[in-house]
């Protein structure tokens, strides 16, 4: 039976199938931003936890950067505060992040592709619900929640049910100018998909290492 880009991508992602039914999917990209984590990291911390994979894990300050003064001590003093935990716990975790200082600051969604961060055959995370986005580039992506983006930094995994497809019929003829995508493109994708791939046997293997 013919697999979809789902179907391999979460195969190849797989660690295992949990007593609950769901799957343990190995997360090969995790993005961080200020809003999101400052919650998650103070759980590891009280939890004594380390970041499991920091090398699959990269931050950026996002929502808080003023348009128009990006002067610090920022004027707004929450955004301040999110950006000294943002800057405090990479450091403390150590894990890159892209402030401004470093010429690679932008929306989290943005520098992934900018970065190459992003390949097609992936798998990635990051707390916010724009991040399905990545799946323009062939990846599976997820938006999460605090408590997910907590459970990616302490075990580079999410537990999870695999989502379900849905087909879109067009029927009657197409405009000029309109054609289905994944006719014209499918081959060249389901190629760059494999070699994205490439990259997840290291992770897993090194994954269940640990495990054992």
């Amino acid at each position: 039976m013919a697999r979809t880009l789902l179907d391999k991508v979460w195969e190849a992602h797989t660690v295992r199938t949990l007593p609950s039914g769901q799957t343990q999917l190995l997360i090969g990209l995790h993005l961080i931003h200020e809003v999101t984590t400052p919650q998650a990291f103070q759980m590891l911390k009280e939890l004594k936890l380390k970041v499991r994979m920091p090398e699959r894990t990269f931050g950026t300050l996002d929502h808080i950067i003023p348009t128009t003064d990006q002067t610090r001590p920022y004027a707004d003093p929450m955004a301040e505060d999110m950006a000294e935990h943002m800057i405090r716990n990479t450091k403390e975790f150590g894990l890159p992040l892209f402030d401004m200082a470093t010429g690679k600051q932008g929306i989290v969604h943005v520098i992934g592709p900018e970065l190459g961060l992003t390949q097609p055959g992936m798998t990635i995370a990051c707390g916010d619900s724009h991040t399905s986005t990545h799946g323009a580039v062939g990846a599976i992506a997820f938006g999460i929640g605090t408590t997910q983006v907590r459970d990616v930094l302490a075990t580079q995994c999410l537990a999870m049910a695999k989502p379900k497809l849905r087909q879109v019929r067009v029927d009657g003829a197409l405009a000029r100018g309109v054609y289905v995508r994944g006719a014209r493109h499918r081959a060249h994708d389901d190629g760059r998909a494999a070699d994205g791939l490439q990259h997840v046997d290291r992770g897993r293997r090194a994954l269940r290492l640990r495990q054992s």
